[in-house]
Protein backbone atom coordinates (compact mmCIF):
# COMPACT_ATOMS: atom_id res chain seq x y z
CA UNK A 1 0.00 0.00 0.00
CA UNK A 2 1.19 3.49 -0.90
CA UNK A 3 0.42 6.88 0.64
CA UNK A 4 1.22 10.23 -0.98
CA UNK A 5 2.25 12.91 1.52
CA UNK A 6 2.32 16.30 -0.21
CA UNK A 7 2.38 18.64 2.82
CA UNK A 8 4.60 18.56 5.93
CA UNK A 9 3.64 15.83 8.41
CA UNK A 10 5.53 15.14 11.63
CA UNK A 11 8.05 12.30 11.87
CA UNK A 12 5.96 10.65 14.59
CA UNK A 13 2.96 10.66 12.30
CA UNK A 14 4.88 9.15 9.38
CA UNK A 15 6.32 6.47 11.67
CA UNK A 16 2.79 5.21 12.32
CA UNK A 17 2.51 4.40 8.62
CA UNK A 18 6.03 3.00 8.29
CA UNK A 19 5.53 0.66 11.26
CA UNK A 20 2.68 -0.97 9.36
CA UNK A 21 4.63 -1.41 6.09
CA UNK A 22 2.80 1.36 4.31
CA UNK A 23 5.03 2.95 1.67
CA UNK A 24 5.28 6.75 1.88
CA UNK A 25 5.68 8.76 -1.32
CA UNK A 26 7.20 12.10 -0.25
CA UNK A 27 5.80 14.77 -2.56
CA UNK A 28 6.12 17.82 -0.31
CA UNK A 29 8.10 19.81 -2.89
CA UNK A 30 6.37 18.49 -6.02
CA UNK A 31 4.11 20.48 -8.33
CA UNK A 32 1.13 18.16 -8.25
CA UNK A 33 -0.57 19.59 -11.31
CA UNK A 34 2.46 19.60 -13.59
CA UNK A 35 4.96 16.88 -12.90
CA UNK A 36 3.79 14.48 -10.27
CA UNK A 37 3.99 10.92 -11.59
CA UNK A 38 2.70 8.76 -8.74
CA UNK A 39 -0.98 9.74 -8.60
CA UNK A 40 -2.21 6.60 -10.28
CA UNK A 41 -0.34 4.24 -7.95
CA UNK A 42 -1.39 5.65 -4.58
CA UNK A 43 -4.00 4.13 -2.26
CA UNK A 44 -4.16 7.16 0.06
CA UNK A 45 -3.24 10.83 0.07
CA UNK A 46 -2.41 12.98 3.10
CA UNK A 47 -2.52 16.76 2.78
CA UNK A 48 -2.70 19.94 4.85
CA UNK A 49 -3.75 23.34 3.51
CA UNK A 50 -0.90 23.62 0.98
CA UNK A 51 -2.25 21.04 -1.50
CA UNK A 52 -5.41 21.48 -3.54
CA UNK A 53 -7.04 18.29 -4.80
CA UNK A 54 -9.46 19.30 -7.55
CA UNK A 55 -11.64 17.05 -9.68
CA UNK A 56 -8.95 16.68 -12.38
CA UNK A 57 -6.37 15.35 -9.93
CA UNK A 58 -8.90 13.14 -8.14
CA UNK A 59 -10.14 11.62 -11.40
CA UNK A 60 -6.55 10.76 -12.37
CA UNK A 61 -5.92 8.98 -9.07
CA UNK A 62 -7.22 5.64 -10.29
CA UNK A 63 -6.32 3.60 -7.16
CA UNK A 64 -7.03 6.25 -4.56
CA UNK A 65 -9.42 5.10 -1.84
CA UNK A 66 -8.96 7.72 0.90
CA UNK A 67 -7.87 11.35 1.31
CA UNK A 68 -6.73 12.48 4.73
CA UNK A 69 -6.73 16.18 5.68
CA UNK A 70 -4.46 16.96 8.62
CA UNK A 71 -6.67 19.71 10.05
CA UNK A 72 -10.29 20.78 9.96
CA UNK A 73 -10.95 22.65 6.74
CA UNK A 74 -11.47 20.67 3.54
CA UNK A 75 -12.12 23.60 1.20
CA UNK A 76 -9.05 22.51 -0.79
CA UNK A 77 -10.63 19.13 -1.60
CA UNK A 78 -13.36 18.60 -4.19
CA UNK A 79 -15.63 16.54 -1.92
CA UNK A 80 -18.19 15.92 -4.66
CA UNK A 81 -15.57 14.55 -7.04
CA UNK A 82 -14.15 12.30 -4.33
CA UNK A 83 -17.60 11.01 -3.40
CA UNK A 84 -18.50 10.26 -6.99
CA UNK A 85 -15.28 8.25 -7.27
CA UNK A 86 -16.02 6.39 -4.04
CA UNK A 87 -13.02 8.01 -2.29
CA UNK A 88 -13.38 8.55 1.44
CA UNK A 89 -12.40 11.99 2.76
CA UNK A 90 -11.29 12.30 6.39
CA UNK A 91 -10.22 15.22 8.56
CA UNK A 92 -9.13 15.80 12.16
CA UNK A 93 -11.82 18.10 13.56
CA UNK A 94 -10.78 18.38 17.21
CA UNK A 95 -7.01 18.75 17.20
CA UNK A 96 -6.97 22.54 16.61
CA UNK A 97 -9.62 23.68 19.09
CA UNK A 98 -7.34 24.77 21.94
CA UNK A 99 -4.82 26.43 19.63
CA UNK A 100 -7.53 28.51 17.93
CA UNK A 101 -9.01 29.57 21.27
CA UNK A 102 -5.59 30.54 22.67
CA UNK A 103 -4.74 32.52 19.52
CA UNK A 104 -8.00 34.39 19.94
CA UNK A 105 -7.02 35.37 23.48
CA UNK A 106 -3.53 36.35 22.29
CA UNK A 107 -5.02 38.74 19.74
CA UNK A 108 -7.42 40.23 22.28
CA UNK A 109 -4.53 40.91 24.65
CA UNK A 110 -2.30 42.26 21.90
CA UNK A 111 -5.02 44.68 20.81
CA UNK A 112 -5.73 45.77 24.38
CA UNK A 113 -2.13 46.62 25.22
CA UNK A 114 -0.88 47.88 21.83
CA UNK A 115 1.75 45.13 21.74
CA UNK A 116 2.54 45.31 18.04
CA UNK A 117 2.76 49.13 17.97
CA UNK A 118 4.99 49.13 21.04
CA UNK A 119 7.36 46.67 19.42
CA UNK A 120 7.33 48.55 16.10
CA UNK A 121 8.10 51.82 17.88
CA UNK A 122 11.10 50.39 19.69
CA UNK A 123 12.55 48.91 16.50
CA UNK A 124 12.26 52.41 14.97
CA UNK A 125 14.08 54.02 17.89
CA UNK A 126 10.94 55.41 19.55
CA UNK A 127 10.06 55.33 23.25
CA UNK A 128 6.38 56.11 22.87
CA UNK A 129 4.91 54.56 26.02
CA UNK A 130 2.75 57.60 26.76
CA UNK A 131 1.08 57.32 23.35
CA UNK A 132 0.18 53.66 23.79
CA UNK A 133 -2.27 53.67 26.65
CA UNK A 134 -3.98 50.30 26.75
CA UNK A 135 -7.11 49.02 28.42
CA UNK A 136 -7.73 46.25 30.94
CA UNK A 137 -9.89 43.28 30.10
CA UNK A 138 -11.36 43.21 33.59
CA UNK A 139 -15.09 44.05 33.57
CA UNK A 140 -15.09 44.53 29.81
CA UNK A 141 -17.86 42.93 27.76
CA UNK A 142 -16.69 40.20 25.39
CA UNK A 143 -19.19 39.33 22.67
CA UNK A 144 -18.75 35.76 21.40
CA UNK A 145 -20.49 35.13 18.07
CA UNK A 146 -20.81 31.35 17.75
CA UNK A 147 -20.71 29.12 20.81
CA UNK A 148 -19.39 25.88 19.36
CA UNK A 149 -16.28 24.14 20.67
CA UNK A 150 -13.86 27.01 20.04
CA UNK A 151 -16.31 29.65 21.20
CA UNK A 152 -16.86 27.79 24.47
CA UNK A 153 -13.09 27.46 25.01
CA UNK A 154 -12.76 31.23 24.54
CA UNK A 155 -15.60 31.70 27.02
CA UNK A 156 -13.77 29.60 29.60
CA UNK A 157 -10.50 31.50 29.19
CA UNK A 158 -12.07 34.95 29.22
CA UNK A 159 -13.61 34.23 32.60
CA UNK A 160 -10.10 34.15 34.08
CA UNK A 161 -9.82 37.84 33.13
CA UNK A 162 -13.11 38.65 34.87
CA UNK A 163 -14.71 39.67 31.61
CA UNK A 164 -18.47 39.92 31.25
CA UNK A 165 -19.63 37.63 28.43
CA UNK A 166 -22.31 38.28 25.83
CA UNK A 167 -23.11 35.33 23.59
CA UNK A 168 -24.98 34.92 20.32
CA UNK A 169 -25.80 31.58 18.75
CA UNK A 170 -29.33 31.22 17.34
CA UNK A 171 -29.03 27.47 17.07
CA UNK A 172 -28.21 26.66 20.68
CA UNK A 173 -30.84 26.34 23.43
CA UNK A 174 -30.37 28.69 26.35
CA UNK A 175 -30.37 25.93 28.97
CA UNK A 176 -26.94 24.75 27.80
CA UNK A 177 -25.38 27.74 29.58
CA UNK A 178 -25.51 29.17 33.08
CA UNK A 179 -26.87 32.68 33.28
CA UNK A 180 -24.12 33.67 35.71
CA UNK A 181 -21.39 32.88 33.16
CA UNK A 182 -22.91 34.33 29.97
CA UNK A 183 -25.70 36.65 28.87
CA UNK A 184 -27.28 35.21 25.73
CA UNK A 185 -28.64 37.90 23.45
CA UNK A 186 -29.42 38.73 19.84
CA UNK A 187 -26.67 39.77 17.45
CA UNK A 188 -27.69 43.42 17.25
CA UNK A 189 -27.55 43.82 21.04
CA UNK A 190 -24.16 42.12 21.16
CA UNK A 191 -22.71 44.36 18.45
CA UNK A 192 -23.92 47.54 20.13
CA UNK A 193 -22.82 46.63 23.67
CA UNK A 194 -19.65 44.54 23.44
CA UNK A 195 -16.20 46.01 24.03
CA UNK A 196 -14.66 43.09 22.14
CA UNK A 197 -16.32 40.91 19.50
CA UNK A 198 -14.81 37.56 18.54
CA UNK A 199 -16.14 35.39 15.72
CA UNK A 200 -16.42 31.58 15.83
CA UNK A 201 -18.94 30.77 13.11
CA UNK A 202 -18.72 28.99 9.75
CA UNK A 203 -18.58 30.83 6.45
CA UNK A 204 -21.94 30.27 4.75
CA UNK A 205 -24.15 32.25 2.41
CA UNK A 206 -25.82 33.68 5.52
CA UNK A 207 -22.57 34.67 7.27
CA UNK A 208 -20.72 35.99 4.19
CA UNK A 209 -20.04 39.70 4.86
CA UNK A 210 -22.08 39.43 8.06
CA UNK A 211 -19.90 42.22 9.43
CA UNK A 212 -20.08 44.90 6.77
CA UNK A 213 -19.94 48.69 7.00
CA UNK A 214 -23.48 48.96 8.29
CA UNK A 215 -22.84 46.33 10.95
CA UNK A 216 -19.42 47.59 12.01
CA UNK A 217 -20.51 51.19 12.60
CA UNK A 218 -23.03 49.90 15.14
CA UNK A 219 -20.12 48.91 17.39
CA UNK A 220 -18.98 51.19 20.18
CA UNK A 221 -16.16 53.52 19.19
CA UNK A 222 -13.98 51.90 21.87
CA UNK A 223 -14.77 48.37 20.65
CA UNK A 224 -12.48 45.92 18.88
CA UNK A 225 -13.23 42.92 16.65
CA UNK A 226 -11.30 39.65 16.29
CA UNK A 227 -11.67 36.91 13.64
CA UNK A 228 -9.88 33.56 13.92
CA UNK A 229 -12.72 31.68 12.20
CA UNK A 230 -13.05 32.07 8.43
CA UNK A 231 -12.17 34.81 5.99
CA UNK A 232 -15.17 36.47 4.38
CA UNK A 233 -17.28 36.81 7.52
CA UNK A 234 -15.96 40.36 7.82
CA UNK A 235 -15.99 42.47 4.66
CA UNK A 236 -12.33 43.49 4.48
CA UNK A 237 -12.83 46.69 2.51
CA UNK A 238 -15.54 47.85 4.90
CA UNK A 239 -13.40 47.01 7.93
CA UNK A 240 -10.48 49.03 6.55
CA UNK A 241 -12.81 51.98 5.91
CA UNK A 242 -14.27 51.86 9.43
CA UNK A 243 -10.79 51.77 10.96
CA UNK A 244 -9.57 54.68 8.83
CA UNK A 245 -12.64 56.68 9.86
CA UNK A 246 -11.84 55.89 13.51
CA UNK A 247 -15.32 54.49 14.11
CA UNK A 248 -13.95 51.51 16.12
CA UNK A 249 -10.76 51.17 18.12
CA UNK A 250 -9.14 48.17 16.49
CA UNK A 251 -9.29 44.79 14.79
CA UNK A 252 -7.27 41.60 14.66
CA UNK A 253 -7.59 39.08 11.81
CA UNK A 254 -6.01 35.67 11.38
CA UNK A 255 -8.08 34.63 8.33
CA UNK A 256 -8.78 36.36 5.04
CA UNK A 257 -10.98 36.16 1.95
CA UNK A 258 -7.90 35.40 -0.17
CA UNK A 259 -4.87 33.64 1.30
CA UNK A 260 -2.03 34.52 1.16
CA UNK A 261 -3.17 38.11 1.74
CA UNK A 262 -2.75 40.09 -1.52
CA UNK A 263 -0.28 42.97 -1.59
CA UNK A 264 -3.09 45.37 -2.52
CA UNK A 265 -5.34 44.41 0.38
CA UNK A 266 -6.90 47.49 2.03
CA UNK A 267 -6.19 45.88 5.40
CA UNK A 268 -2.45 46.48 5.01
CA UNK A 269 -2.89 50.24 5.17
CA UNK A 270 -5.57 50.28 7.85
CA UNK A 271 -4.69 51.71 11.28
CA UNK A 272 -5.07 49.92 14.62
CA UNK A 273 -5.09 46.45 13.13
CA UNK A 274 -3.15 43.26 13.83
CA UNK A 275 -2.80 40.70 11.02
CA UNK A 276 -1.45 37.17 11.41
CA UNK A 277 -1.01 34.65 8.56
CA UNK A 278 -3.61 32.04 9.56
CA UNK A 279 -1.83 30.96 12.73
CA UNK A 280 -4.88 29.72 14.63
CA UNK A 281 -3.80 26.09 14.31
CA UNK A 282 -0.07 26.77 14.11
CA UNK A 283 1.24 25.39 17.37
CA UNK A 284 3.64 22.52 17.88
CA UNK A 285 0.95 20.68 19.79
CA UNK A 286 -1.74 21.18 17.16
CA UNK A 287 0.59 20.30 14.27
CA UNK A 288 1.75 17.17 16.04
CA UNK A 289 -1.83 16.34 16.98
CA UNK A 290 -3.21 16.58 13.45
CA UNK A 291 -0.22 14.68 12.04
CA UNK A 292 -0.53 11.68 14.34
CA UNK A 293 -4.33 11.73 14.16
CA UNK A 294 -4.55 11.67 10.37
CA UNK A 295 -1.81 9.04 10.01
CA UNK A 296 -3.61 6.82 12.52
CA UNK A 297 -6.89 7.30 10.67
CA UNK A 298 -5.33 6.50 7.27
CA UNK A 299 -3.58 3.42 8.69
CA UNK A 300 -6.80 2.16 10.27
CA UNK A 301 -8.72 2.71 7.06
CA UNK A 302 -6.21 0.92 4.84
CA UNK A 303 -5.92 -2.06 7.18
CA UNK A 304 -9.41 -2.36 8.72
CA UNK A 305 -11.63 -0.02 6.62
CA UNK A 306 -12.25 2.05 9.76
CA UNK A 307 -13.98 5.32 8.86
CA UNK A 308 -13.20 7.57 11.82
CA UNK A 309 -13.95 11.24 11.02
CA UNK A 310 -15.02 10.37 7.49
CA UNK A 311 -16.80 13.36 5.99
CA UNK A 312 -18.59 11.77 3.06
CA UNK A 313 -19.36 8.16 4.08
CA UNK A 314 -21.94 7.20 6.72
CA UNK A 315 -21.02 3.52 7.04
CA UNK A 316 -18.60 1.31 8.89
CA UNK A 317 -17.69 -0.40 5.63
CA UNK A 318 -17.77 1.08 2.16
CA UNK A 319 -19.56 -1.86 0.51
CA UNK A 320 -22.97 -0.57 1.67
CA UNK A 321 -22.58 2.84 0.04
CA UNK A 322 -23.89 2.06 -3.45
CA UNK A 323 -26.99 0.24 -2.21
CA UNK A 324 -28.00 2.96 0.23
CA UNK A 325 -27.01 5.99 -1.87
CA UNK A 326 -30.54 6.94 -3.14
CA UNK A 327 -31.99 6.89 0.38
CA UNK A 328 -29.07 8.84 1.84
CA UNK A 329 -29.58 11.36 -0.93
CA UNK A 330 -33.27 11.64 -0.03
CA UNK A 331 -32.71 12.01 3.71
CA UNK A 332 -29.98 14.58 3.12
CA UNK A 333 -32.26 16.65 0.88
CA UNK A 334 -35.02 16.51 3.49
CA UNK A 335 -32.56 17.75 6.12
CA UNK A 336 -31.47 20.59 3.85
CA UNK A 337 -35.06 21.73 3.30
CA UNK A 338 -35.84 21.57 7.01
CA UNK A 339 -32.74 23.67 7.71
CA UNK A 340 -34.04 26.39 5.40
CA UNK A 341 -37.54 26.38 6.86
CA UNK A 342 -36.80 26.05 10.59
CA UNK A 343 -35.88 29.16 12.57
CA UNK A 344 -34.39 29.34 16.05
CA UNK A 345 -33.13 26.45 18.19
CA UNK A 346 -34.27 23.00 17.12
CA UNK A 347 -35.57 20.97 20.05
CA UNK A 348 -36.81 17.72 18.51
CA UNK A 349 -36.31 15.64 15.37
CA UNK A 350 -38.42 12.60 14.44
CA UNK A 351 -37.35 10.42 11.52
CA UNK A 352 -39.59 7.54 10.45
CA UNK A 353 -38.62 5.06 7.73
CA UNK A 354 -41.10 2.78 5.96
CA UNK A 355 -40.86 -0.13 3.53
CA UNK A 356 -37.45 -1.40 2.53
CA UNK A 357 -35.52 1.37 4.29
CA UNK A 358 -34.39 -0.67 7.29
CA UNK A 359 -30.90 0.86 7.73
CA UNK A 360 -32.21 3.76 9.75
CA UNK A 361 -28.98 4.87 11.46
CA UNK A 362 -27.23 6.07 8.26
CA UNK A 363 -30.50 7.67 7.18
CA UNK A 364 -30.62 9.60 10.43
CA UNK A 365 -26.98 10.70 10.18
CA UNK A 366 -27.42 11.90 6.60
CA UNK A 367 -30.48 13.91 7.65
CA UNK A 368 -28.76 15.47 10.69
CA UNK A 369 -25.66 16.32 8.66
CA UNK A 370 -27.65 18.42 6.21
CA UNK A 371 -29.90 19.88 8.92
CA UNK A 372 -27.05 21.08 11.13
CA UNK A 373 -24.16 21.95 8.80
CA UNK A 374 -25.11 25.65 8.52
CA UNK A 375 -25.85 25.97 12.25
CA UNK A 376 -22.49 25.24 13.89
CA UNK A 377 -18.91 26.41 13.25
CA UNK A 378 -17.62 22.84 13.17
CA UNK A 379 -17.86 20.89 9.95
CA UNK A 380 -20.66 18.34 10.38
CA UNK A 381 -20.10 14.87 8.98
CA UNK A 382 -21.71 11.47 9.27
CA UNK A 383 -19.50 10.62 12.20
CA UNK A 384 -20.12 13.63 14.44
CA UNK A 385 -23.66 14.60 13.43
CA UNK A 386 -25.27 12.63 16.25
CA UNK A 387 -22.89 14.04 18.87
CA UNK A 388 -23.40 17.61 17.67
CA UNK A 389 -27.18 17.15 17.80
CA UNK A 390 -26.84 16.07 21.44
CA UNK A 391 -24.60 19.09 22.19
CA UNK A 392 -27.34 21.30 20.78
CA UNK A 393 -29.90 19.69 23.06
CA UNK A 394 -31.87 18.15 20.18
CA UNK A 395 -33.97 15.11 21.00
CA UNK A 396 -33.58 12.75 18.01
CA UNK A 397 -35.90 9.79 17.44
CA UNK A 398 -35.36 7.18 14.72
CA UNK A 399 -38.00 4.59 13.88
CA UNK A 400 -38.53 1.86 11.27
CA UNK A 401 -41.96 0.53 10.49
CA UNK A 402 -43.28 -2.22 8.26
CA UNK A 403 -46.74 -0.63 8.33
CA UNK A 404 -48.51 -0.16 5.01
CA UNK A 405 -47.64 3.00 3.14
CA UNK A 406 -48.72 4.53 -0.13
CA UNK A 407 -45.10 4.09 -1.28
CA UNK A 408 -42.77 1.09 -1.32
CA UNK A 409 -40.30 3.22 0.62
CA UNK A 410 -40.75 6.50 2.43
CA UNK A 411 -38.93 8.74 4.89
CA UNK A 412 -41.13 10.95 7.04
CA UNK A 413 -39.40 13.71 9.03
CA UNK A 414 -40.67 16.16 11.63
CA UNK A 415 -38.56 19.01 13.01
CA UNK A 416 -39.69 21.14 15.93
CA UNK A 417 -38.21 24.62 16.40
CA UNK A 418 -40.31 27.79 16.47
CA UNK A 419 -42.90 25.63 14.76
CA UNK A 420 -43.35 21.99 13.86
CA UNK A 421 -42.64 21.10 10.24
CA UNK A 422 -43.48 17.80 8.52
CA UNK A 423 -41.83 16.64 5.31
CA UNK A 424 -42.01 13.26 3.62
CA UNK A 425 -40.11 11.84 0.68
CA UNK A 426 -39.75 8.69 -1.36
CA UNK A 427 -37.33 7.19 -3.89
CA UNK A 428 -39.04 6.05 -7.06
CA UNK A 429 -37.94 3.42 -9.58
CA UNK A 430 -35.66 5.90 -11.35
CA UNK A 431 -33.69 6.28 -8.07
CA UNK A 432 -34.51 9.99 -7.92
CA UNK A 433 -35.94 11.37 -4.68
CA UNK A 434 -39.28 13.17 -4.56
CA UNK A 435 -41.17 15.05 -1.88
CA UNK A 436 -44.49 13.35 -1.26
CA UNK A 437 -45.68 15.32 1.78
CA UNK A 438 -45.01 18.99 2.48
CA UNK A 439 -46.41 20.50 5.69
CA UNK A 440 -49.17 17.89 5.63
CA UNK A 441 -50.07 18.44 1.96
CA UNK A 442 -49.73 15.37 -0.25
CA UNK A 443 -48.00 16.03 -3.56
CA UNK A 444 -45.12 14.66 -5.62
CA UNK A 445 -42.29 17.10 -6.28
CA UNK A 446 -38.83 16.44 -7.72
CA UNK A 447 -36.22 17.64 -5.22
CA UNK A 448 -33.81 19.88 -7.07
CA UNK A 449 -33.15 23.51 -7.93
CA UNK A 450 -34.98 26.60 -6.68
CA UNK A 451 -38.45 26.10 -5.19
CA UNK A 452 -41.07 28.36 -3.65
CA UNK A 453 -43.40 26.91 -1.02
CA UNK A 454 -46.61 28.92 -0.73
CA UNK A 455 -49.62 28.39 1.52
CA UNK A 456 -52.60 30.53 0.67
CA UNK A 457 -56.29 31.03 1.22
CA UNK A 458 -58.18 28.78 -1.17
CA UNK A 459 -59.92 31.60 -3.05
CA UNK A 460 -60.00 32.54 -6.75
CA UNK A 461 -57.26 34.72 -8.19
CA UNK A 462 -54.26 33.80 -6.04
CA UNK A 463 -52.43 31.89 -8.76
CA UNK A 464 -52.97 34.79 -11.13
CA UNK A 465 -51.61 37.34 -8.64
CA UNK A 466 -48.51 35.28 -7.96
CA UNK A 467 -47.89 34.52 -11.63
CA UNK A 468 -48.37 38.16 -12.65
CA UNK A 469 -46.03 39.44 -9.94
CA UNK A 470 -43.29 37.02 -10.92
CA UNK A 471 -43.80 37.62 -14.64
CA UNK A 472 -43.69 41.39 -14.21
CA UNK A 473 -40.30 40.95 -12.56
CA UNK A 474 -38.97 38.76 -15.39
CA UNK A 475 -39.01 35.56 -13.31
CA UNK A 476 -39.80 32.40 -15.22
CA UNK A 477 -42.03 29.71 -13.68
CA UNK A 478 -41.06 26.26 -14.93
CA UNK A 479 -43.73 24.43 -12.91
CA UNK A 480 -46.67 25.26 -10.61
CA UNK A 481 -47.93 22.38 -8.47
CA UNK A 482 -51.01 22.69 -6.27
CA UNK A 483 -52.53 20.72 -3.40
CA UNK A 484 -55.66 21.50 -1.38
CA UNK A 485 -56.67 20.78 2.20
CA UNK A 486 -60.48 20.76 2.09
CA UNK A 487 -61.15 21.26 5.77
CA UNK A 488 -58.89 24.24 6.27
CA UNK A 489 -59.87 26.41 3.33
CA UNK A 490 -56.19 26.55 2.48
CA UNK A 491 -54.16 25.51 -0.55
CA UNK A 492 -50.48 24.76 -0.90
CA UNK A 493 -48.34 25.39 -3.95
CA UNK A 494 -44.83 24.51 -5.00
CA UNK A 495 -43.41 26.76 -7.70
CA UNK A 496 -40.30 25.65 -9.53
CA UNK A 497 -38.10 28.55 -10.66
CA UNK A 498 -35.02 28.85 -12.81
CA UNK A 499 -33.11 30.51 -9.95
CA UNK A 500 -33.59 31.98 -6.49
CA UNK A 501 -35.46 35.26 -6.32
CA UNK A 502 -34.30 38.36 -4.46
CA UNK A 503 -35.44 39.44 -0.98
CA UNK A 504 -37.23 42.35 -2.67
CA UNK A 505 -39.44 39.94 -4.63
CA UNK A 506 -40.12 37.94 -1.47
CA UNK A 507 -41.23 41.19 0.15
CA UNK A 508 -43.60 41.83 -2.76
CA UNK A 509 -45.07 38.33 -2.40
CA UNK A 510 -45.66 39.02 1.28
CA UNK A 511 -47.79 41.92 0.12
CA UNK A 512 -50.34 39.50 -1.38
CA UNK A 513 -52.76 39.23 1.50
CA UNK A 514 -54.01 35.75 0.59
CA UNK A 515 -50.52 34.25 1.04
CA UNK A 516 -50.03 32.90 4.56
CA UNK A 517 -46.68 31.10 4.30
CA UNK A 518 -43.75 31.76 1.95
CA UNK A 519 -40.55 29.70 1.95
CA UNK A 520 -37.81 29.91 -0.64
CA UNK A 521 -35.81 26.69 -0.93
CA UNK A 522 -32.59 25.90 -2.78
CA UNK A 523 -31.77 22.22 -3.11
CA UNK A 524 -28.50 20.97 -4.55
CA UNK A 525 -27.42 17.42 -5.23
CA UNK A 526 -25.65 17.00 -1.89
CA UNK A 527 -24.69 13.34 -2.02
Amino acid sequence: MKVIVSDPISADGLKILEDHDIEIINAVDDNINENFQHIGSADAWIIRSGTTLDSKIINNASRLSVIGRAGVGVDNIDISAATRRGIVVMNTPDANTISAAEHTMALILALSRNISYGHQGLTNGQWNRHELIGSELRNKKLGIVGLGKIGREVLQRSQAFNMKILGFDPFLPEDLFRSEEIELCDLDYLIKNADYITLHIPLTKDTKDLFNYGTLIKMKKEARIINVARGGIINEGDLAKVLKENKISGAALDVFEIEPLPENSPLLSAPNIILTPHLGASTKEAKEGVSTSICNQIKNFLIDEDLENAINVPFQNSSQLKEMAPFLHLSGELGSIHSQISNGPITKVDINCFGKIDEIKPIGLSFLRSLLESRVPERVNYINADAIAKELGIDVTLNYSTADSNYSNMISTTVKSDKEVLLGGSVFDDNFPRLVNILGYKMEVNIDGALLFLQNEDVPGVIGKVGTLLGDNNINISAYLLSKEKNKNLAFAVIRLDELISPEIIKMLNGIKELKVIHQIKVDNIF
